[in-house]
């Protein structure tokens, strides 16, 4: 008898007979669906994320551990992201302490060359103009609050609209200082978009500009010395520092990491934060943000609004870079191609490889590669800027 009791419990603790919850009364049939059948739901919704970046290679190295992670959430019984659980544990040294995002801005600023931006440094204001997207992602979040019931107060419509900066480290430190619940959904759109620029940005930048815009030729690039690339990172932590203390964190760290780079004498460092530093942090990183995909905090009417204000926060950064590209063009006696505006949101390299492709559609010998890459890196800069004034104004 004991030995059939003992068969019995372990029945009741598998994962098959755990797999579908009770119901819940006094709730509709939908909310009663998602609540019994959402860790089935989510299976399916990470095993997309695993598809999508293993068979279609967009931003495989976040998009796999963040679907694998949020796999490993939704096992039942096995209490993996829930206190005592190891996800649980990462989640809360590495992004509930804010250490990943910092640590991935300091593998970023090593790998990131700033001498397109020295080089040309009103190509910062482009960079400045992509951040338009995240202040209307913002507002868009408030109206929905206010006009459709969502429950999205002033924190949370600074976290999904930081998702506009097409920056998926800065949308984490955001969302985990202001609405660590929105974690999982905002990292997920942030991500997706920023895989989803070939496809998002070509439209949106052959609408905006004219044919003739799309040729223009930009002269070579002037020759940026090492002594430049030096002080550069120490003047934007200084300017920081003096105005804006609230966004060094993340500036401090991409400024770090910069200049481990650029100095000469810190090699072994450099190549440290460019390859097994910033690659361990990224396992950690999308593993802990995958532990927020459980059904109960993504399966909501919220999460389809984040991924709708995401979409439209990325579209209006790409547009309002080259369309502020045009206005400079007014009063510009040297034109730029209005293109390389659409590298203003902080995907880099990946928004000024687009920039490329679109122009040389246009033009055979329109390469614009390393003139997108000044606004692309101010994107950067711009999304840790917008980011500190959030955290200023909401936290």
């Amino acid at each position: 008898m004991q030995l059939l009791e003992s068969f019995k419990s372990l029945g009741s603790i598998t994962g098959i007979a755990n797999m579908v919850k009770e119901p819940i009364a006094d709730v509709n049939c939908v909310e009663n669906f998602l609540h019994m059948y959402g860790a089935i739901i989510m299976f399916f919704v990470c095993l997309v994320l695993l598809y999508l970046a293993i068979k279609k290679n967009y931003e495989p190295l976040l998009l796999l551990p963040i679907g694998f992670g949020g796999i490993l959430a939704n096992i039942p019984v096995a209490g993996i992201a829930e206190p005592g659980g190891f996800l649980y544990t990462v989640y809360h040294v590495g992004i509930d302490g804010g250490l990943f995002p910092l640590f991935i801005f300091m593998g970023v600023g090593a790998m990131t060359d700033f001498g397109p931006l020295i080089a040309n440094p009103k190509t910062a204001l482009l960079g400045g103009a992509a951040q338009f997207g995240i202040f209307g992602a913002l507002l868009g979040a408030l109206l929905l609050a206010k006009y459709a019931g969502f429950d999205f107060g002033l924190q949370e419509a600074a976290s999904i609209g930081i998702i506009g900066g097409a920056d998926g480290p800065t949308s984490i430190f955001v969302t985990s200082k202001l609405a660590p619940d929105l974690l999982g959904a905002i990292a997920v759109a942030a991500y997706s978009y920023m895989a989803l620029v070939p496809i998002i940005q070509p439209p949106i930048m052959k609408l905006l500009t004219t044919e003739a815009e799309r040729k223009i030729q930009m002269v070579q690039l002037r020759p940026v010395s090492k002594r430049e690339k030096i002080i550069f990172p120490l003047v934007v932590l200084g300017l920081c520092i003096i105005f804006l203390p609230d966004a060094t964190p993340l500036l401090g760290a991409l400024t770090f990491g910069n200049l481990v780079m650029q100095c000469g004498v810190t090699d072994r460092l450099a190549k440290t934060l460019q390859n097994e530093f910033i690659n361990i942090v990224t396992i950690l990183l999308g593993l802990s943000v995958g532990s927020k995909l459980s059904a109960d905090k993504f399966l909501t009417l919220e999460t389809l609004g984040i991924l709708f204000l995401g979409l439209c926060a990325f579209s209006i950064a790409t547009a309002s870079g080259v369309i502020f590209a045009k206005i400079m063009n007014v009063f510009s006696k040297k034109k730029i191609n209005p293109l390389i505006g659409a590298a203003g949101v902080s995907a880099v390299p990946m928004a000024a490889r687009v920039v490329n492709k679109v122009g040389l559609e246009a033009n055979p010998q329109n390469f614009l590669l390393m003139h997108a890459m000044g606004p692309n890196v101010a994107g950067v800069i711009g999304s840790a800027v917008a980011a500190g004034i959030l955290l200023a104004l909401c936290h």
